[in-house]
């Protein structure tokens, strides 16, 4: 690594955890309902919409709230696609979306994966990015972060059989959270030149002229080609180009801090309109941790030991601080097959990346954006070199609880810590604890549930695609990068990521209908064990600390849980990973 990539690391984590330990204490005193000025603003909402904010729910419940609370978004979404031609804020024009492409977007931004098979300034109009779109980034976000609060609660209470209000925990993480947070980010993003307007697209005069070939015509407007099937061309220039515009900062801001993903632009964060300078691509990766990271520090507070929120975040930033460095240093390796043909590739590969933000600053947002389950990306990361790429993947193989998602990133790793104590308390022949609470077999199976559900997704899903000629057809790339491909896109998608090796052609049915399921089920597959397991845990008795008890708060347990995220949660792929990445890194070294 280089010294610009160690200063930028190091400058990020300070940024991160100086200005997450407040919001942290921040979002435990609102979910806590300590916030007393704000049933003004409640009180109305929950009259017209019928609700008791005052009977609280179990876990079951919450549950079926929760569900149909997405089910409802899903429908909302899916419509709008598909009436977007009728309705307003369309000024370009665009048709319908089709029912496939529409499906899966729908589950992808109410799953908070926001996997993007279109492009979205030639796709979606701004009614539909904004009343779809943004208010998914916004309500997704808050889905995941409940759920982690509902299970913080299992582990302060005891002996009751609620885990809180869904309805309650929506509006207040919505209201009182989220909304302040993008109204301040918007701001700052919008004044290093993020773009937001609503109007109609520009063609503007370029300073050179583009040469291209056009496609040729026949009577009926559809595309002439010879006896192969090949598409007839004349030459063309042009030199005027169509400028994208758009409510981007609203978006953008909102896909950053509620770790959704989902670009306004094609090419997501890479687009100067979304990502213009250095210090905007700084702020959307903090935003992309904040919540996260401050929700460790909400964890400790709301359970009365600080010290355990701190026991989760080292463990988080270790693995982190692997990850970022490894894709930092992988990509500042000189390629061994531009050597030989006199290029000189010392200073690492450039290929995929943005020159305003070079290779650290790229490979730190790859770490980031895939360590968080955001999948918002500002490089190509199909172009990165073989162990480079196979980062973002591992990263999003370990369960996305490195830091992760809102919410889902701390649920994730709390059920890995369960795993954890439960191989404790084999080791030492008596039944694990955590919290105060035992770990007893109704909890050790939902937390097998919510470990192993993504990685049967991913592997099963990758599995069929390889053998079925519709999943071969999408690959661009043959051999071990084209595998790799199709292992990133089941992933991204069962782990609610949203990024994608961009070699894969996926806006086909069968690709959108495949991957829709496992964003569907990757997502609630896991929230429904997770509820589940709050539930139980509320409902036990708390058990004081013994001779026997395994300390949680200490750096032998921060070493247990982060080698039962490795051992657990990475072992699954390894197969897979040697049959992509570590293969093709073999075969580019070896010159084949």
């Amino acid at each position: 690594m280089s010294n610009h990539a160690w200063i930028l690391l190091g400058l990020f984590l300070l940024v991160l955890f100086v200005a997450a330990k407040p919001l942290g204490a921040y979002i435990a005193y609102v979910m806590e309902g300590r916030f007393r000025a704000g049933g003004k603003i409640e009180g109305p909402l929950y009259r017209v919409c019928g609700i008791r904010h005052d009977e609280e729910m179990g876990w079951l419940a919450y549950a079926f709230a929760l569900l149909l609370f997405n089910l409802l978004g899903l429908l909302a979404v899916y419509g709008l696609q598909r009436l977007q031609v009728y309705l307003p804020l369309n000024p370009q024009g665009f048709p319908n979306v089709s029912p496939d492409s529409s499906f899966n977007t729908a589950i992808s931004f109410v799953a908070n994966t926001n996997w993007q098979g279109y492009g979205g300034e030639s796709t979606m109009s701004y009614l539909t990015q904004m009343l779809g779109l943004t208010v998914q980034n916004f309500l997704s976000a808050a889905t995941g972060i409940v759920v982690v609060i509902a299970l913080i609660r299992g582990f302060a209470r005891h002996s009751v059989k609620t885990v809180g209000n869904a309805w309650v925990d929506l509006t207040r993480v919505t209201l009182y959270v989220l909304l302040p947070l993008s109204f301040i980010c918007a701001v700052l993003l919008c004044s290093q030149g993020v773009i937001q307007n609503f109007d109609a697209y520009k063609d503007v005069m370029t300073l050179d002229v583009t040469h291209y070939d056009a496609p040729r015509l026949g009577a009926d407007g559809q595309a002439l080609k010879d006896a192969l099937g090949a598409v007839l061309t004349d030459p063309a220039q042009t030199q005027t180009q169509t400028l994208a515009m758009g409510p981007v900062a609203s978006q953008e801001v909102i896909k950053m801090l509620g770790t959704n993903g989902g670009g306004f632009f094609n090419a997501n964060s890479a687009h100067p309109y979304e990502n213009p300078t250095p210090f905007s691509n700084f702020i959307e990766m903090l935003a992309i941790f904040l919540i996260p990271c401050a929700l460790c520090f909400a964890f400790g507070k709301m359970v009365g030991d600080r010290r355990q929120g701190w026991a989760i975040l080292a463990a988080m930033t270790v693995l982190f601080v692997a990850l970022a460095g490894a894709a930092m240093t992988f990509e500042q390796q000189p390629n061994p097959l531009l050597t030989p043909l006199g290029v000189d590739a010392s200073g690492g590969s450039m290929e995929g990346k943005e020159t305003r933000f070079g290779i650290a600053d790229s490979g730190l947002f790859a770490a980031v954006t895939t360590s968080a389950s955001c999948g918002a990306v500002n490089s190509m990361h199909d172009s990165y070199s073989p162990l480079g790429g196979m980062v973002p993947l591992v990263a999003m193989q370990l369960g996305e609880v490195v830091f992760g998602g809102t919410g889902t990133g701390l649920y994730g790793m709390l059920a890995f810590a369960i795993l954890a104590v439960f191989v404790a308390g084999l080791m030492v022949g008596r039944t694990p604890e955590y919290l105060g609470k035992k770990i007893e077999a109704h909890e050790m199976k939902m937390t097998s549930l919510a470990i192993l559900v993504t990685p049967l997704l991913v592997l099963i899903g990758t599995a069929i695609s390889v053998m079925l000629a519709d999943g071969r057809a999408g690959v661009a790339n043959p051999g071990a990068h084209g595998f790799s491909e199709i292992l990133y896109a089941f992933t991204s998608a069962a782990n609610n990521n949203g990024s994608a090796f961009a070699g894969l052609s996926a806006n086909t049915p069968y690709y959108n209908v495949m991957l829709g399921l496992a964003m569907w089920f990757g997502r609630f597959g896991v929230i429904v064990p997770v509820l589940a397991m709050a539930g139980s845990l509320a409902a036990k008795k708390r058990i004081g600390v013994g001779v026997g008890t395994l300390p949680t708060h200490g750096p032998l347990f921060v070493v247990l849980l982060i080698g039962t995220v490795l051992l657990v949660g990475l072992l699954n792929y390894v197969p897979a990973l040697a049959l992509g990445p570590v293969i093709e890194h073999l075969l580019l070294w070896s010159g084949q």
